[in-house]
């Protein structure tokens, strides 16, 4: 049974050929049907919260018409943030299940705010939510690296760049709801030109992870490399985590693909404005798609060994943070494919502030031999 949005198909995403408003309405719907009484958005129904996927879930749902759910879940984050700004990693049945405040989960609302004014254009709105982003941005920019990266946690002192490059994206966010507030706050447009710098000139520093795909492609998806320094670097690994009719590996060692991560590459590349292999990662990763408007987590394709499973899902769940990322990148290729709405271009930043100026401190270069101090390794 189709889901009845509570705004007009009409205003609903879409791409032509692949996904139509009420299918996106479907998932919007699904991932609502995943919500917990208390508004939080867990991975799937019985499993943990983290506030990043919680945000991208609540904006999912907005843009698919269930502008009640969203909202719920918007008023849900500010229950579980800490005096000095940050959200606990994990999040189980309300309760607190790993207390380290993640960088990159603590900066995101900053775009879910700044999303739900494009579509919604409610300043109340972001006047009542705006203290939880100040102190969150404020929690990250303070666990700021000499060299421009953001440790990972208070505890762990290492930088992912996965979560460096978002968070340059939810600084962006940060400074354009400031400027539309009017209440300036330059020290993050500060933190925005040292990280994207880092991004750019010190991949070095960060922690090596570059067997996920998400390394790979999140420096574009967050807006620190654009132009030919985005093309070279998606070019560079394509054969190694793309799979032609799937979509691409969550990791580059194992036949595995995965929506989300599809999905993502997909938006990157609509923000540099390669849309025909976007739509096509997006029309490929379709075989995970529930007739309800559901989708798979992954897929293990035929490995052609006789001791693995292939040709299966993977994990056996259904997830919200896949859901959420199809409905945003069909709102993302739905601005030159079919419909969209107007916060189709958060995720090429368009309506953000910046990018920022380039900003290389002198201590910000760290010596050979003080590398693998700074990035945490042994």
């Amino acid at each position: 049974m189709s889901a009845v949005p509570e705004v007009p198909l009409s205003r609903l995403p879409y791409v032509d050929g692949l996904l139509s408003a009420q299918q996106v309405a479907d998932t919007a719907a699904a991932i609502a049907a995943m919500q917990e009484p208390c508004g939080a958005v867990p991975w799937t129904t019985g499993e943990h919260v983290d506030i990043w996927n919680h945000v991208e879930a609540a904006m999912a749902m907005l843009v698919g018409g269930q502008v009640d759910a969203a909202e719920r879940a918007y008023a849900w984050v500010p229950t579980m943030q800490r005096a000095d700004g940050s959200w606990p990693m994990k999040i189980v049945d309300n309760a607190v299940d790993d207390a380290r405040g993640e960088t990159n989960m603590s900066a995101y609302f900053a775009v879910g705010l700044w999303h739900h004014w494009l579509v919604r254009s409610d300043l109340d709105f972001v006047r009542r939510y705006w203290p939880c982003v100040r102190a969150g941005l404020d929690f990250v920019c303070s666990l700021q690296t000499e060299w421009g990266g953001m440790h990972w946690t208070p505890v762990d002192d290492f930088c992912l760049l996965t979560g460096s490059s978002s968070i340059y994206h939810s600084l962006r966010a940060g400074v354009a709801l400031a400027e539309l507030l009017g209440e300036p706050q330059p020290e993050w447009e500060l933190a925005g030109g040292r990280l994207g710098h880092a991004v750019r000139s010190h991949t070095d520093l960060f922690a090596d992870k570059s067997t996920y795909s998400m390394d790979w492609y999140y420096p574009v998806l967050g807006g620190a490399l654009r132009g030919a320094p985005a093309h070279d670097r998606i070019a560079g690994r394509w054969s190694d985590f793309v799979v032609p009719g799937l979509g691409i590996h969550c990791v580059d060692t194992n036949p595995w693909v995965t929506g989300a991560e599809t999905c993502e590459l997909a938006m990157a590349l609509d923000a540099i404005g390669d849309q025909r292999r976007a739509l096509e990662l997006v029309r490929d990763m379709q075989i995970l798609r529930e007739r309800d408007g559901r989708y798979w987590t992954g897929w293990v394709y035929d490995t052609g060994r006789t001791d693995e499973p292939s040709d299966v899902y993977w994990p056996y769940e259904q997830t919200t943070y896949t859901a959420a990322a199809v409905v945003l990148a069909v709102d993302a290729l739905g601005e030159t494919h079919g419909g969209s709405t107007p916060g189709s271009g958060i995720m090429r930043g368009t309506s953000l502030a910046g990018p920022f100026p380039e900003i290389a401190l002198e201590c910000g270069c760290p010596s050979p031999e003080s590398a693998d101090r700074l990035s945490g390794r042994p």
